[in-house]
């Protein structure tokens, strides 16, 4: 017997190991294995069994004969090239079989090496060798028969008056005895000398809940549009998704409701359901700070059943989760991308939440979308699949026209609540009477400041944090840039430096002009650290919180931020995109969106589209309860469309002018878009590189190919990038393209390219 292994190496091929005969019965697809390659010992994912396989030696020969290959060699001189496992790391498999067919999916989808679609789907704290549970010594009373406890008769008073203690709380462990009682490890073990109780180590969960409040619910009553979405949910019919997949699964289903529509009770009904069946489900969400809140929501209605998988978790709360996930203890997950690969048995439904966000599109390899992957991994498992927004993807939101996905609408607040009242604030208007654009007009000042009057309170959103965009010498213009990046330094006056949000690297603020040596310079843009400062000023009794990547840096600071201004322990919260969406709090009653062009000005095709769901989605945060809410949308440009449509939260008519648009110049969802981005050291290198490999695939039949342009970003981290954008009917037109190339003509070492199949961002 062989068996084919991925090795934990991206080399994008398969090795072949013979089986010892003791190990035949016990070797399994999926399972993790112990394999020699070359001089040291490597571990690898058993994919393939075959137990009818020819051996080669040295002199070997192959030749084709009837559409079959024949082995020639000489028995005299065998010499097996193949080499046997090692062993097996783990007896239980990592993939069931639908789980390898989803890996593969995304190989071939994303022109990716098997190994690094296996690497993304299971954490790595538990691969690693040494990862094991934590273990904790228990102390539990002992009982003479099962039920008739032990008393030795030459126990102390007090050993006795401790032992009923131990009894009445049914025992734990040692360090939470000692701390309860007041006693001590030495006094335990004479208990366990004396045969009144047992000690002995234990696994303990890491639990990433600990310390944290849950308040356990009750399914609510639902309106009439949240109990037919319920039902359309629960009783979707058995459609073919596609006719290349097997049938018998039932179509995605696009939940369309506004904010503050009741998705989430929705959510928790429909996972109840499945539960009922024995089934399991998975929810993703897209913001690792939205990730406690729902967590809480869940863990509240279905108690230790949840499990949540994130980035921020340690290494022993990650092992531990995926092990109970894995072994059938917790049956619903919650998570980011990642935690559409959560080996959940019996899986019935899996909800993405938020699905139109891009941060479910992974930026490395494997570049896949967790929104694609959960649609796939429904059909490969025969599951529901639920994607829920208020401001769905063009692509999503196209296929529910077309027939593809299924619809359900939930076109009203819960309860009768009204949508917010939307101010359009022209800036424009607003810097001739200031001279320049302020940060806060004098309508917002306004508002919030009645907000704080009458105790209420207000969510900020500018997506740019740091101080100041732009550090520029007043004498001479010239701006501080990064040496590695072709971007400009944000200045951030919480530690006074100068920080590339590229690559990371800091350096002082010049104390002159590099060029000039002057002494002045100005402070051009606006970004979080600044408006917080900024309305620190002008409200200086305001309990005022800033939630970005710079104030969210450690460990469950995303959970304490919004914990506190659940508990209105804030009367203000500013922060860049990770407050714009799936936050409630019933409190809020006026949002402002500082600067909404800025994602509107961005030289990709998807700009419009993001810039209402941004501000479409900040401004559902106001008004969610009895208290009505209220919106001010400061803009240069508040005549735009877009702008216009994101203030109605008219999607429709948005989307319909938009798909209009993407229909004319061939983009998605009407057509296949990538992107092969082409870096080097050296600018000429990967512009030549760039350019061959253009021509060359614009000569590959169904493909529109771009020139080599450079990006946006044109220098980031040291290499010089440039790109090439691709467009086809379909996805795999492009990644049968693209591997032809790569074989017609490898890459130079010192070249690094990356193709990113349905590409989210122009760079």
């Amino acid at each position: 017997m062989t068996v084919k292994v991925a090795i934990d190496l991206a080399l994008d091929r398969l090795f072949t190991y013979e089986v010892p005969v003791e190990l035949c019965q016990e070797v399994k697809v999926g399972q993790l294995l112990r394999v020699p390659f070359g001089h040291r010992e490597a571990r690898g994912f058993a994919l393939q069994i075959d137990d009818s396989v020819q051996r080669i030696d040295d002199r070997g020969t192959e030749r084709e004969s009837g559409g079959r290959t024949t082995i020639n060699y000489q028995l005299s001189t065998i010499n097996y090239k193949i080499k046997p496992i090692l062993g097996i790391a783990d007896p239980a498999p990592f993939f069931s079989p639908a789980m390898l067919k989803l890996v593969r999916w995304i190989a071939d989808y994303t022109c990716s090496p098997i190994e690094m679609c296996l690497k993304s789907a299971v954490p790595a704290a538990v691969l690693r060798p040494n990862a094991k549970p934590k273990e904790l010594l228990f102390v539990e009373p002992c009982a003479a028969d099962g039920t008739t406890p032990v008393t030795p008769p030459e126990l102390t008073a007090y050993q006795k008056e401790l032992l009923e203690n131990i009894r009445r709380v049914g025992g734990g462990w040692v360090q939470q005895l000692c701390r309860e009682f007041s006693t001590t490890p030495t006094t335990l073990r004479a208990l366990a000398a004396k045969g009144a109780v047992t000690i002995a180590p234990r696994a303990q969960r890491r639990d990433p809940l600990a310390g944290r409040s849950v308040v356990p619910s009750k399914p609510l009553l639902l309106n009439g549009m949240q109990r037919a979405a319920l039902d359309r949910i629960v009783h979707a019919q058995s459609e073919t998704l596609n006719s290349k997949l097997e049938t018998g699964n039932s179509k995605p289903i696009l939940l369309h409701g506004v904010t503050g529509s009741g998705k989430t009770e929705v959510y928790l009904q429909a996972i109840a359901h499945e539960l009922d069946y024995g089934r399991g489900a998975i929810v993703l969400v897209p913001e690792i700070s939205l990730t406690p809140q729902t967590v809480r929501r869940f863990a509240g209605r279905f108690g230790d059943k949840v499990a949540v998988l994130h980035s921020a978790l340690s290494d022993g709360e990650r092992y531990d989760e995926w092990h109970r996930i894995r072994t059938g203890t917790a049956r619903v997950v919650v998570g980011p991308r990642s935690a559409v690969f959560a080996p959940v048995k019996d899986l019935g439904l899996i909800v993405v939440d938020e699905e139109h966000d891009t941060s479910y599109k992974q930026d490395e390899t494997p570049r896949y979308n967790a929104r694609d992957v959960a649609v796939m991994r429904g059909a490969f498992e025969n599951c529901k699949v639920v994607l829920g927004s208020a401001t769905p993807s063009l692509e999503t939101w196209f296929n529910a026209q077309r027939g593809k996905y299924a619809l359900a609408s939930m076109a009203a607040r819960v309860a009768g609540h009204p949508m917010p009242t939307v101010h359009l604030v022209n800036l424009e208007e607003e810097s001739e009477a200031y001279a320049s654009a302020p940060i806060f007009s004098k309508f917002l000042l306004d508002a919030i400041a009645e907000r704080n009057r009458r105790g209420e309170q207000t969510i900020l959103f500018l997506n740019r944090r740091g101080y100041s965009r732009v550090l520029e010498c007043k004498n001479c213009g010239c701006v501080i840039t990064c040496p590695n990046c072709s971007v400009a330094y944000t200045y951030h006056s919480a530690d006074n430096c100068l920080r590339c949000h590229v690559c990371g690297g800091w350096t002082p603020p010049p104390v002159s002009c590099p060029d000039c040596g002057a002494h002045e310079f100005s402070y051009t843009g606006v970004g979080t650290q600044r408006a917080e400062q900024a309305l620190r000023k002008c409200f200086p009794h305001a309990r005022i919180l800033r939630m970005d990547a710079d104030s969210t840096s450690r460990k469950n600071s995303h959970d304490d931020i919004l914990s506190k201004f659940r508990a209105r322990e804030a009367d203000i919260l500013i922060g860049t995109q990770m407050i714009a969406k799936g936050l409630d709090f019933p409190n809020v009653t006026l949002v402002g969106v500082l600067n909404a062009d800025a994602s509107l000005n961005m030289p990709d095709f998807r700009a419009a589209e993001r810039t209402f769901q941004l501000i479409a989605q900040v401004s559902g945060r106001a008004g969610r309860a009895e208290k009505p809410g209220e919106v001010f949308i400061q803009t240069f440009h508040p005549d735009s469309s877009v702008i216009q449509a994101a203030a109605e939260a008219d999607f429709a008519r948005f989307a319909s002018e938009e798909l209009k648009e993407r229909e004319v110049t061939g983009l998605p969802p009407y057509r296949k878009f990538a992107t092969a981005l082409f870096r080097a050291k050296e600018s000429a290198l990967a512009l030549r590189w760039a350019d061959l490999y253009a021509k060359s695939l614009a000569k590959y039949p169904g493909l529109s190919v771009s020139e080599a342009l450079p990006p946006a970003l044109e220098k980031a981290e040291g290499w010089y990038r440039f790109q090439v954008q691709i467009r086809a009917a379909s996805a795999r037109t492009i990644a049968a393209a693209w591997r032809w190339i790569v074989q017609a003509r490898p890459l130079p070492k010192e070249m690094r390219v990356a193709l990113d199949i349905d590409a989210l961002n122009i760079l």
